[in-house]
């Protein structure tokens, strides 16, 4: 790609036509619009949805899967900290384009099922989902197991010593 001089500088010839370099101003435009979330527009003005909303709804769907015990807060002291429900979402990453979400979760999951196969649960159930309430087109879904909940052991009723 040749540098033209004089009156056309700054542009480059690209296939026999003129582009123009892109400023870095306009780089920066491209990279904050990616981040943007999903805009709607309609005839009455337009709506957005942003990455709670949409980390709200994987939350949801990562939880009705069986064998998971819930959305996990991260590890500390070596162990999974749960997250309320009310709180579902913070469990997820989430980034949202214009029209493609990519998701990040961690979750604690309940002893017994086949992880692997929650896991895989999980994300058919995330994609299915979030596309549907939110129209977005998910290109990635990530789950990390942080933690399994142990079955609570049955409390032995004390027995009586005589009759």
């Amino acid at each position: 790609m040749d540098e033209k001089s004089g009156p056309e500088k700054g542009l480059k010839k690209e296939e026999g036509k003129m582009a123009e370099k892109p400023k870095p101003q306009q780089e920066e435009l491209k990279k904050e619009e990616s981040k943007m979330p999903e805009e709607i527009k309609s005839g009455l003005g337009t709506a957005t949805i942003s990455d709670e909303v949409v980390g709200a709804i994987a939350g949801l769907a990562a939880s009705e899967v069986r064998g998971v015990a819930g959305m996990s807060e991260g590890m500390v002291d070596g162990i999974a900290r749960i997250i309320s429900r009310s709180q579902i979402g913070k469990g997820v990453k989430v980034e949202v384009g214009k029209k493609e979400a990519a998701l990040d979760l961690a979750i604690v999951v309940d002893y017994g099922p086949v992880i692997p196969n929650v896991v895989k649960d999980i994300q058919e159930n995330i994609k299915n989902r979030v596309e549907t309430i939110t129209g977005l087109k998910v290109v990635e879904v990530n789950v990390r197991v942080d933690g399994i909940k142990m079955p609570e052991e049955e409390k032995a009723l004390p027995s009586k010593r005589v009759k």
